[in-house]
């Protein structure tokens, strides 16, 4: 079996001690790439060597809504000179969205909506965060429609919210919310999704999976949420389900 995990930020300070041996055991499960986030534009910049350094890394350029306050405006107009002068070296835009935990929302909404705007010009998919804001993202869709999808990262939600993402042509991203009992409206949610929007991720160090609280989440987790997704899905067909989930986010990555 093969994975890809399709956000997670390796290049974060809790990995500068093993980040070669953490990424050299996802490989040895069947862990051939990872999808690493743009959280800010200094970031976003710095992962242009992060991914020369480590190449089974795919890369985007965001600025992140928990970072709200490191965000200038004209950053938006920096990220975007960024993207078109390494244009080949960014799979999407984001870590982008919105998260009523943080406030500020009107200063959220004007940063994603440009976002949406710079995806839409460089013709890349999103990578969209949500906090309690599935009804705010779906207003600035509205106001301004993203034109080549993406994937909603560390889905939660209903059933109704997740086909409505699905019709804007996005992807699920499926963490290790899922492998908690209190996770149920999300459970029952894909199980009525089909199994071609579903994408694997562990937004590593954080996302914990159930039975390792506290601890640091790493990528070489990605076969245990494969499980939990199967089990949840009532599948055994191992190969044909980690290859579709596999395929889908090579079509996500337009790869």
């Amino acid at each position: 079996m093969r994975f890809i995990d399709s956000h997670c930020h390796l290049d974060f300070s809790e990995f500068d001690e093993d980040r070669a041996r953490c990424i050299a055991n996802a490989r040895s499960l069947g862990v051939t790439h990872l999808v690493v986030p743009g959280i800010s534009l200094a970031q976003s910049n710095n992962l242009l060597t992060f991914t020369k350094q480590y190449p089974s890394t795919y890369i985007s350029a965001g600025l992140h809504p928990y970072f709200l306050e490191q965000h200038q405006e004209q950053h938006i107009d920096e990220l975007g000179d960024l993207i078109a002068a390494n244009h080949d070296s960014f799979v999407a835009v984001g870590e982008c969205g919105l998260d009523r935990s943080i406030g500020e929302l009107e200063k959220q909404r004007s940063l994603f909506e440009a976002q949406i705007a710079l995806a839409n010009e460089f013709e890349l998919p999103l990578i969209v965060h949500h906090r309690q804001s599935h009804d705010l993202i779906a207003a600035s869709f509205k106001r301004c429609p993203p034109k080549f999808g993406g994937v909603i990262h560390a889905f939660s939600g209903s059933s109704q919210v997740g086909e409505t993402y699905i019709k804007a042509g996005f992807k699920l991203g499926v963490g290790g919310t899922i492998t908690y009992a209190r996770a149920q409206k999300t459970q029952q949610a894909l199980q009525h999704v089909g199994i071609e929007h579903l994408l694997l991720e562990t937004d590593a160090p954080s996302m914990p999976l159930c039975g390792y609280q506290g601890q640091r989440n790493t990528t070489e987790r990605i076969p245990n949420v494969f499980l939990a997704l199967a089990a949840l899905l009532q599948r055994q067909d191992y190969e044909a389900l980690s290859e579709q989930l596999y395929l889908n986010c090579l079509a996500f990555l337009r790869k």
